[in-house]
């Protein structure tokens, strides 16, 4: 029994000195790390010109961010989203995304989107109390977003309101200005439409004259306000890009 006390104390007492060890390994600033320093200073940690671990304060050192699975992460903390526990809902958190595919719809923001590897940040602005309205954002110049028959969301934006995209088929008569693009679910508005000749990428109109929210069948009519466009019978491909 003394013998497995003194086990336990051993270990209590190893765990501790790692704990300890691990924790100012952590942090290193080039100011007192004390409230005062922090609440008189504007930056939160300063590790830009510490002569102790730089050598010189012109010897700079980098900041390596997270490496996550952006097609596998889950935004939880103690096994579910609480939001009392985290009130800013994850809106703002960085990560250097290794993954390609698309973000899983359970609690990773509004599901689905493409990613590819590079750096994303979770804007969910609008959310008081979860993480479901959430999107992963491409950081400044962010790799280019594959547009495939699924929602995608795209690097463009206008205001604070991302653009979507979407492609699809449609088969033309050859006698009407018409074409019928089904209107995507939660669509408010029409950013641009590219329509191309199936297999040949030839794009034909990169205009709209009009097109009908809400109902199955878009209806497009494409063209100029002064003129539209009588596609040659055919298949064509097209790429429709708007607001939600």
């Amino acid at each position: 029994m003394k013998n497995y006390n003194f086990l336990k104390a051993g270990l209590a007492f190893v765990t501790a000195l790692a704990f300890n060890v691990n924790s100012q390994a952590q942090i290193k600033a080039n100011q007192t790390v004390a409230n005062a320093s922090i609440n008189n200073s504007t930056a939160f940690l300063d590790a830009s010109s510490s002569t102790t671990w730089n050598g010189s304060s012109t010897l700079g050192k980098g900041i390596l961010f997270p490496r996550t699975d952006l097609t596998q992460l889950v935004l939880t903390n103690n096994g579910s989203y609480l939001p009392a526990n985290n009130p800013n809902r994850f809106d703002g958190i960085i990560v250097y995304n290794t993954g390609t595919g698309n973000t899983p719809g359970t609690g990773s923001g509004i599901g689905g989107q493409a990613v590819v590897p590079g750096f994303y940040y979770f804007s969910n602005p609008g959310s008081p109390t979860a993480t479901t309205t959430g999107q992963w954002l491409p950081v400044g110049t962010s790799p280019k977003i594959s547009i495939g028959t699924a929602e995608t969301l795209t690097n463009t934006s206008i205001g604070n309101a991302p653009i979507y995209a979407i492609k699809g088929t449609f088969a033309a008569t050859g006698s009407s200005t018409a074409v019928n693009i089904p209107s995507p679910t939660g669509m408010t508005g029409m950013y641009g439409i590219t329509i191309y000749k199936t297999g040949t990428n030839v794009v034909y109109d990169r205009s709209l004259y009009s097109y009908t929210l809400g109902t199955s069948a878009g209806n497009a009519i494409t063209g100029s306000p002064s003129m539209s466009v009588v596609y040659p019978s055919g298949t064509y491909d097209y790429v429709l890009e708007y607001l939600k």
